[in-house]
């Protein structure tokens, strides 16, 4: 018997990129003069999620240094695995204490924890305010009306939430677009074969904790390529 081998996604076509930071663009941010972008960067930390995860530490410095020229960045792992297990650390102003952070955690089966993710992120943000939280998984094992309760309290909060969703489980699909939506955040699928989008998503997210949408735009039209779209939503508004 041959062994089935499973089927990626397809990428995300330009027209699914250019949307997704559109909407980012659009979303309004409350940044005080002097202040670094506060952006919770959450993963699920599960077994299947090792390889995205190694990715994750290779392009993790871009979002530090994209943002280095707004006044910075502080990034704040969170992330959850096993039987009940979920994490946060500290608040990272350098790459390298983040990506120190990332290497030392190592991948567990277990079942998702998304509603602990959401739960920190408001207890954060009403602590001192979070500019964004981005959460990265592929599969939603929850009671989703309970995550969009959590998720719409954060669009109260002016917290969005940016979901990346790795392999295209509808089941998850579902439950992720409705947490970007009710948070007024955004949804992108990749896979694993799109490093690159994930890295340029990833950079764009934290452009917009930073420095919010002007500060996107102006990225954009710098960094050319796939990002250089959002100028022409700009000025057809």
């Amino acid at each position: 018997m041959t062994e089935k081998k499973e089927k990626l996604p397809a990428k995300s076509t330009h027209a699914d990129i250019t949307n997704f930071l559109g909407k980012v663009a659009n979303t309004p941010a409350t940044i005080k003069i002097g202040e670094s972008g506060r952006l919770i960067f959450s993963m699920d930390a599960t077994a299947s999620r090792k390889p995205t995860w190694d990715t994750a530490c290779q392009i993790q410095g871009q979002m530090f240094e994209e943002t280095s020229s707004l006044g910075g960045l502080s990034i704040q792992l969170a992330y959850y695995r096993g039987y009940n297990e979920f994490f946060s650390g500290p608040w990272h102003r350098k790459s390298a204490d983040l990506l120190r952070s990332m290497t030392e955690v190592t991948c567990l089966g277990g079942m998702t924890q998304i509603e602990k993710v959401l739960q920190h992120a408001i207890c954060e943000t009403k602590t001192k305010k979070v500019n964004a939280v981005v959460f990265v998984g592929d599969s939603m094992e929850e009671n989703v009306d309970r995550l969009c309760k959590y998720a719409g309290e954060l669009g109260l909060l002016g917290t969005p939430v940016f979901v990346f969703q790795e392999n295209a489980d509808p089941v998850a699909s579902m439950a992720f677009k409705q947490i970007a939506r009710v948070s007024n955040g955004a949804y992108c699928l990749f896979n694993r074969e799109s490093a690159q989008q994930l890295k340029d998503l990833l950079s764009a997210v934290a452009i917009y904790a930073a420095g919010g949408r002007k500060a996107l735009e102006n990225y954009s039209n710098i960094k050319g390529g796939i990002t250089l779209k959002l100028t022409q939503q700009f000025h057809n508004k």
